[in-house]
This record gives structure tokens, sequence and C-alpha cells, in this order.
């Protein structure tokens, strides 16, 4: 149903530059604010969020025979920092409901009634997706990732050596040529792994959002995508190898996941085509050369 042109209407009222640099100022403010709040929050859970992201790799090395995974840092402010950077990304995924709220309350007055309703939404669903990507990332690749990374590793032999540091006895030692390469894992460096995944599949998470604000803006049409899967498989191909470790398994699972959020894409831009059709009809302002060119 087409909006109503009497109740479609924008505030028009004039404000002078200072008040919206003020307004602007106002919200940045509440934005900053809640960012720190929300990173102090993390801070003082750092270790067990710590705990949660290392989860993978600690059922990887246990699977892999090491029934006590014990990782390393090698310089002293280096565990404060990996705390830090937990609290910095941590922080801003709890403070984003606030900062899209400052944000919304910042642009809303500047757009009509159906443009808030149409936009409200998309700012909804958007931290949703996110949430789902991290989740799936931290579930399913994540753990796929290290138990194709540390199968290359000599997890078990670790173990004697973490024995001796204990102050347990160790069995004696057998004589052979070559030399043993043990995996010593760093808190940082495991970390920084888990973390680019979980944005990495966020953002990915974020298509349908993406082409379907792109198709409502009129940017973009139902049939260009469907004309533009194989372009897409090629793409989403070469993110999955960008992203994920050189394994099939991993490789098809982002694949599958992202090209089966392109196909979901389609049919929302779809929708929405049909929607804007059909309100642009009923206020005549549709051309019949439009839809056949279409």
């Amino acid at each position: 149903m087409a909006a109503n042109p009497a109740e479609d209407t924008i505030d028009d009222t004039s404000a002078p530059l200072i008040e919206h640099l003020a307004e602007l100022r106002t919200r940045l403010i509440w934005s900053v604010l809640a960012f720190v709040v929300a990173m102090m929050i993390c801070f003082a859970f750092g270790s067990q969020i710590l705990d949660f992201l290392l989860k993978p790799i600690e059922s990887t090395m246990r699977s892999l025979g090491n029934p006590n995974p014990v990782m390393q840092y090698t310089a002293p402010q280096e565990y404060f920092f990996t705390l830090v950077q937990i609290s910095m990304v941590g922080g801003l995924m709890l403070s984003f409901p606030v900062i899209g709220y400052q944000l919304w309350r910042f642009v809303a007055p500047g757009l009509y009634r159906s443009e808030k309703n149409a936009f409200l939404p998309f700012l909804i669903a958007s931290p949703a997706l996110f949430l789902a990507g991290a989740a799936f990332a931290q579930y399913v690749v994540v753990p796929m990732a290290m138990a194709f990374f540390l199968g290359f590793a000599d997890v078990p032999s670790m173990v004697a050596a973490m024995f001796t540091t204990q102050g347990a006895v160790p069995e004696p030692a057998v004589t052979h040529d070559g030399i043993d390469i043990v995996f010593n894992g760093k808190v940082n460096e495991t970390l920084d792994i888990t973390l680019k995944m979980i944005v990495a599949f966020g953002l990915c998470f974020q298509l349908p959002v993406l082409l379907t604000l792109m198709g409502k803006a009129g940017l973009i049409t139902a049939d260009a995508l469907r004309g533009g899967r194989k372009w897409a498989i090629v793409g989403i191909l070469t993110l999955a190898a960008l992203v994920t470790p050189p394994d099939v398994i991993s490789q098809v699972t982002l694949f599958s996941v992202v090209y089966g959020l392109y196909e979901i894409s389609i049919f929302l831009v779809a929708r929405v085509e049909k929607k804007r059709i059909a309100e642009l009809k009923a206020e005549g302002l549709w051309d019949e050369d439009d839809e056949t060119d279409a």
C-alpha cells in the first residue's frame, strides 16, 4: 500500500548549523561513553572472554593428544594488551545498540516517515546477522582452521616438556636423530586468527542487508543479481580461499553459507522491488516502459 502523502511528512523545521553540530557532538559523546563503559565491562571479564575465544584451539589440542593444553606469552605487556584488544572488540559489539540508536536519533529528523519505517528493520537486522556470522566463525570455522593447522604440528610431544615445567618426573628421554618440531602457542597470535575470522564472517553475513538496501534504493535489481550468479560464485570462491585455511572442507563450508546468503538476498530484493512497483503504480508514477525494460 502506498504511503499517504499527508502522513509521509518530514521535519522541515530549519535549524542553524551550530545546532546540528551541537546535536552531533551530543550523539558522539553518548556513543563514546557507551563504548568506554562496554570496554571496561569486557576488560573486567577479559580472562573469561579469552578462555571462550581460545576454546576451539583447546579442544583441538586435547583431541590431538595433549590432555592439558598450555599457551604462552613472551613479553611482560603481551597479556595485558591482549585483554585490551579483546575489550575493544567486545566493547564495540556490546555498545553497538547504543551507537546505532544515537546514529538513528541524529539522522531520523531528516527522513520521511516511510523512509524511517523502511530503514529501521535494517538497523535491527544488521547486528543480529553480525552475531550470527560471529557465532558461525567461533563454533564452525575456527575449530576447522585449528584442526587443519595443528594437524601439521607435533602436539603430543609437548606433554613431556609440560610435565617437566610443572615439577612432575618425566620419562627418560629417548635419543633419536633429527629435530623435534613442536607447537608452543602464543596467546596473542592465536587470538588474532580467531578475531579476524569472527569479524570477517560477521561482515560476510551483512550481505543480505547490503544488497536489500541497494535494491530498495533502486541501485540493483533481482534480475541483475540472478544474471550475476556466475560472477558471484567466482567472487565467493576467491573470498573463501583468502579468509579460510587451505583445506577443502572449510572453503566449501564458507562458500555454501555465503552463496546461500546471496540467494536469500535475491529473494529479498525481488520482494522489495515488487512492493516499490506496487506503490508507484498506486500513485500513478510507474511507467509501463520501465516494467518492460526490467
